[in-house]
């Protein structure tokens, strides 16, 4: 049989049921898909290509998932570091949302997020922010796969008036870009305590109505907890099940601060969960309890929050933190070990975001989207486990190239479908404007 591609490399790691690891193995690529996967031995048997590209010291594995970023945010990156979230949301972020935010800026600043991603292993994020049109066709034109959700508040922005003007805006959004290979639509509540009952419910009913999945920050600080029990006399997640707002499209950013019985209602009504560990620790947001979670069965998953909070897109990190800081908070350090870590980057952050039937593993019939990582490298070496090295030796920078949709989107390290230098002036001309 003729495939596109067959790429070899010394190591290939699946992510599908087996978790297994194959090594001096192939993948054979058609189109956008995968055709087979396995040791090289058996790939050649059975298929030829004009494309045989040998990686040798690398390992493939699924494209990383950034299961919750304000990818725009990439423009506001350092703007007020060193705050608490109220006091950074409030007073120095919601104010330059207010002033910047545009198509033009959103489009712009979408190349560069989408460029820091990319070139880090990340294929595919899943957003909640404004102008996501904008946000769509930056996305597209760079390659890369996103589900992007249109954010709904109670007060105005740039980009609406009122939670009806937002939800008017999502509508218009799914039915332009519902059915794309690329972007999948969604809808981005922001929160419990600038979005009522009745966006919440409004919201839900478009998510039923259309298909599309839902994606709300949760839980995130103290203070919003108390905030949601003053108003309506239950904590956030009770809050939430009560307004039949939760079940398994929802994927909730944060749940730093859940309890015991809250995490069973998530468990059963089967939300995903982002953990956002790197700005978690930055705005001093508290330790969410991911082991307890994911014992009872929760899909915990990667995200990397905004820029603006964390300060970068970089899903390596993020592994390689939230493995180490939660074996120590449990005191033991066989929690999230190394292929746990790899499943909730890949696997099974494509299942919370409902993409799980398309990506997420390496397997026959699923989109070719994955990622070559260069293990020759002085900290990678020598190699005994290439799983722990990739969660615990690994760095963004030692990615050196990415498939998206069966198409090269970085090749040796670098950006093949849009011009760097173009993208990196760009955000340099707006900063200026910014600092101004």
């Amino acid at each position: 049989m003729h495939a596109d591609y067959i790429i070899t490399a010394d190591y290939i790691l699946p992510m599908d049921a087996s978790m297994s690891v194959i090594e001096k193995g192939a993948i054979a690529v058609q189109g956008t898909d995968i055709l087979d996967v396995g040791t090289a031995e058996n790939i050649f048997a059975r298929y030829s290509s004009e494309k045989v590209i040998p990686k040798k010291n690398n390992v493939l594995f699924p494209g990383l998932i950034n299961t919750h970023t304000h990818a725009a945010m990439v423009y506001f990156r350092g703007i007020a570091d060193d705050l608490p979230l109220q006091d950074w949301l409030k007073n120095h972020i919601w104010p330059a949302e207010n002033k910047w935010l545009s198509p033009e800026f959103i489009s712009d600043s979408i190349e560069l997020a989408c460029l820091e991603m990319l070139k880090g292993g990340v294929t595919v994020y899943n957003d909640m922010y404004f102008f996501e049109d904008a946000a769509a066709h930056s996305t597209k034109k760079m390659g890369m796969r996103a589900v992007l959700g249109c954010g709904i508040l109670d007060f105005p922005t740039r980009s609406g008036n009122s939670a009806d003007e937002y939800l008017a805006h999502a509508e218009s959004f799914i039915n332009d870009w519902k059915g794309d290979e690329l972007i999948s639509p969604c809808i981005a509540p922001h929160a419990l305590y600038t979005c009522g009952p009745e966006t919440l419910k409004k919201a839900k009913a478009m998510a039923e109505k259309y298909t599309v999945p839902l994606h709300i920050h949760l839980s995130e600080t103290q203070w919003e907890v108390e905030e949601v029990k003053n108003r309506y006399r239950r904590k956030p997640v009770h809050h939430l099940d009560s307004l039949g707002f939760l079940d398994e499209t929802v994927l909730a950013a944060h749940c730093i601060w859940v309890d015991d019985d809250e995490i069973e209602v998530l468990a059963k009504r089967k939300v995903g969960v982002s953990h956002c560990m790197e700005s978690n620790l930055k705005l001093a947001s508290g330790f969410s309890p991911v082991v307890t979670m994911l014992m009872t069965g929760i899909k915990v998953t990667f995200g990397t929050d905004g820029a603006a909070s964390n300060n970068d897109l970089n899903i390596m990190s993020e592994m390689s933190t939230t493995a180490k800081v939660h074996k120590a908070l449990s005191e033991n350090p066989t929690v999230l070990d190394a292929k746990t870590i790899l499943l909730m980057a890949t696997r099974w952050g494509a299942e919370a975001l409902g993409l799980g039937d398309r990506i997420g593993s390496l397997e026959k019939g699923k989109r070719a989207d994955f990622v070559s990582l260069d293990l020759k490298k002085p900290h990678l070496m020598p190699i005994y486990n290439v799983c722990s090295h990739i969660v615990y030796a690994a760095m963004a920078s030692d990615i050196s190239d990415v498939m998206v949709n069966g198409r090269f989107v970085v090749e040796n390290g670098m950006l093949v479908t849009a011009d760097e230098q173009e993208i990196l002036t760009k955000a340099q001309q707006w900063s200026e404007k910014i600092r101004e």
